[in-house]
This record gives C-alpha cells, sequence and structure tokens, in this order.
C-alpha cells in the first residue's frame, strides 16, 4: 500500500519544515536585532523578539503536524479528531505559501510546495473508508445487528 510511505514522507518532511522556519526565523530575528534599524518607527528589539516567538510558534506547529503524520504511519490508521484538522491546516498553510511563494522567490519554491500539499492531502485521502470489518452490515459498515427487511406492505 501506498499509505504508509506517504505517511512517513510527510513526517520527514514536515519535520525538516519545521526545523527550517524555526531556524529561519530566529536568524532573521537576530539580524534585525543586530541592525539596531527602525521600520516606520517600530522598535528593533520588538521586531527582533516577534520573529524569534513567530519563528518558535510556527516550528511547534509543524512539528505537531509532523508528529500526527508520524502517529498516522506508526499505526497505519487515518488521523481523527483533532489531528485530522492539523493536517487539513497545514495542507492549507502550504497552499497559501505555494501561492504566495511564486513572486518572491520563484516557481522552483512554489512547485516544492505543492508537491508536499499533494503529499499531505493523498494521506488524508488515502484513509478515506473505514476498514470493512466481519460481522458488520451496510455500505458505511455501521451497526453489528444483521438487516431486516421490515413488515411486508398490506394491499386493501
Amino acid at each position: 500500500m501506498i499509505r504508509r510511505p506517504v505517511a512517513w514522507i510527510v513526517a520527514v518532511v514536515l519535520f525538516g519544515e519545521a526545523l527550517f522556519f524555526a531556524a529561519f526565523n530566529w536568524f532573521l530575528g537576530v539580524v534585525v536585532g543586530r541592525q539596531k534599524m527602525s521600520l516606520a518607527g517600530l522598535d528593533p528589539e520588538v521586531m527582533a523578539r516577534s520573529s524569534k516567538i513567530g519563528g518558535v510558534v510556527f516550528g511547534l506547529y509543524f512539528a505537531f503536524c509532523a508528529l500526527v503524520a508520524l502517529l498516522v504511519a506508526v499505526r497505519d490508521r487515518q488521523p481523527a479528531g483533532l489531528g485530522r484538522v492539523l493536517l487539513i491546516s497545514v495542507a492549507v498553510v502550504h497552499g497559501l505559501l505555494a501561492a504566495f511563494a511564486w513572486g518572491p522567490i520563484g516557481p522552483a519554491a512554489f512547485f516544492g510546495l505543492l508537491v508536499v500539499l499533494a503529499l499531505i492531502v493523498l494521506l488524508l485521502v488515502s484513509y478515506d473508508r473505514p476498514p470493512r470489518t466481519p460481522g458488520r452490515t451496510g455500505s458505511d459498515g455501521g451497526g453489528d445487528a444483521p438487516v431486516s427487511p421490515g413488515p411486508a406492505p398490506t394491499t386493501p
């Protein structure tokens, strides 16, 4: 099956992105702090601190999403609840990042982010249907009791 390898790849890529985003924003915060330049009257220390905090928050967000993908890969079960919401939100974030990356960074970053987006979407839809277990009936796999036809129609 392709589900498990995709989940492993998504987990590794998201962990890498978490480290990259945290380190890059930390670096930007250090550069802004050393420049001691004001942007439209903003305090440079506040800008440096906010860049570092934003990098840590975004890094933790990507790390949590990677942890969800890692759990999906290890358990070989579809994500549920908060994990599914996290994976959907990180897919949306990658779509937005790809859209914004086209102009300033170029098509390579755009297509790279789209590949990651496609992997996340593939991870989400590959577990779309719950597995069928013996003893269950119906198209949705719900219910343990056999289906009875109901009362026979009467004719006048």
